[in-house]
């Protein structure tokens, strides 16, 4: 199944806020929500919960997650 990386902008007090969140195995429900939006809004069609990834070091600091997409077939042509 194809794989979508969706970065999400953040402040650098909420990336540590959310990496600690994965760390000890939990998820912050509201970026979960903004990743899955976010694969909505370029056309795609979420497959699956998006994976919590890691954070970026450059300003802005974002969020980085894997959202694994469907393949929109188109119809048959007969």
């Amino acid at each position: 199944m194809p794989v979508m990386r969706i970065q999400l902008d953040s402040d650098r007090q909420a990336a540590r806020r959310i990496m600690n969140l994965h760390l000890a195995g939990r998820s912050d429900r509201a970026s979960v929500d903004a990743a899955r939006e976010a694969v909505w809004r370029h056309g795609r069609t979420p497959a699956g919960e998006p994976v919590f990834v890691g954070v970026t070091n450059g300003e802005p600091v974002r969020l980085l997650y894997d959202v694994e997409v469907y393949l929109e077939a188109e119809p048959r042509r007969i």
